[in-house]
C-alpha cells in the first residue's frame, strides 16, 4: 500500500497501456483530487477513453492487453485488489446510454445491489430513491418506475445510467465522453448534475468539448500521442497554458 498525497483520491503512476505491442498510453502520472472534477481532454486517439478503462480495470477485458506502472485508490493498488471489487469502488458511465433494455427503470437502478447481494425490498426502494435523487431524475419517472428504461428520452437514459452506477455507492464516477450524444439541454442538465456530485464523489470526465471541460472541471490533463502533455488547474491550463503544444490544441490550431 502507498501513502496517499493528502487530498489525493486516485493517483496514477507511471502508467502505460498496451493492446498488443502497441502502446496507446505511456508513463502517465496524474494526481487526482479527492472530490473535485478531473477532465482528460486530447484529440481523438490520444489515449484518453484507454487511460480511463485502466482506472477500474476494464482495459484488461480486450484480449492481448497489459499495463505497466500503477493506479493508486486512497493507496490501495487497484491491480492488486479483486477487479470486482475495483468496479465497485470506482463506477463508470459510458459514451452512449446503455441501459438494460428489457429492464423497468426501478430495476435498471437497484441492478448493482441484486447483482451483489440479496437486499431487502425496503433497501432497494431507499437506494433507487437516493440514487434518482442524486442523479437529477426523480421528479422525472417517480411516478412510472415500472416503465422500461428505453421509454427515456436520450439524455433521461444517461441520466438513469448515472443513478444505476451510483446505487452501487462508489468512490470514484469515471465518465467517458457522457454528453457526446445528448442534445445541448439534456447536455446541461448533465453538466449541472456533474457539479453537484463532486460534494460527494471523484468524477473523473473524458471529453472532446473544451468548452465542457472549461465549465465543469477542476482539473485538466492534456494527452496528445498517448503521452500526458500538461497537467494542472484548469482556468490555469486554459488562459495561461505552459506547454506551446497545449495553447495549440485549446485555440483550436489542430486537433
Amino acid at each position: 500500500m502507498a501513502i496517499p498525497s493528502v487530498g489525493v483520491k486516485m493517483d496514477v503512476q507511471h502508467l502505460s497501456a498496451f493492446y498488443g505491442e502497441h502502446r496507446a498510453i505511456e508513463d502517465i502520472s496524474i494526481p487526482m483530487a479527492d472530490r473535485e472534477v478531473t477532465a482528460i481532454i486530447g484529440p481523438s486517439g490520444c489515449g484518453k477513453s484507454t487511460l480511463i478503462r485502466c482506472l477500474n480495470r476494464l482495459h484488461e477485458t480486450a484480449p492481448k492487453t497489459r499495463v505497466e506502472g500503477s493506479v493508486f485508490l486512497d493507496g490501495d493498488d487497484l491491480y492488486r485488489l479483486d477487479p470486482t471489487v475495483v468496479r465497485r469502488r470506482v463506477g463508470m458511465v459510458f459514451q452512449k446510454p446503455n441501459p438494460f433494455a428489457t429492464m423497468s427503470i426501478y430495476n435498471n437502478v437497484s441492478a448493482p445491489l441484486r447483482f451483489n447481494s440479496r437486499p431487502s425490498r425496503e433497501v432497494m426502494d431507499q437506494t433507487v430513491l437516493r440514487a434518482l435523487k442524486q442523479a437529477a431524475l426523480w421528479e422525472e419517472v417517480r411516478d412510472r418506475l415500472d416503465s422500461a428504461a428505453t421509454s427515456l428520452s436520450g439524455g433521461q437514459q444517461q441520466r438513469l445510467c448515472i443513478a444505476r452506477a451510483l446505487a452501487a455507492d462508489p468512490e470514484v464516477l469515471l465518465m467517458d465522453e457522457p454528453c457526446s450524444a445528448l442534445d445541448p439541454i439534456a447536455t446541461s442538465k448533465i453538466e449541472d448534475l456533474i457539479s453537484q456530485l463532486k460534494s460527494n464523489y471523484t468524477v473523473i470526465i473524458v471529453t472532446h468539448n473544451m468548452q465542457q471541460a472549461a465549465r465543469v472541471s477542476d482539473n485538466t490533463a492534456f494527452l496528445y500521442l498517448g503521452k500526458l502533455i500538461e497537467f494542472g488547474p484548469t482556468e490555469e491550463l486554459f488562459e495561461r497554458p505552459k506547454e506551446k503544444l497545449t495553447e495549440s490544441y485549446i485555440t483550436g490550431r489542430f486537433g
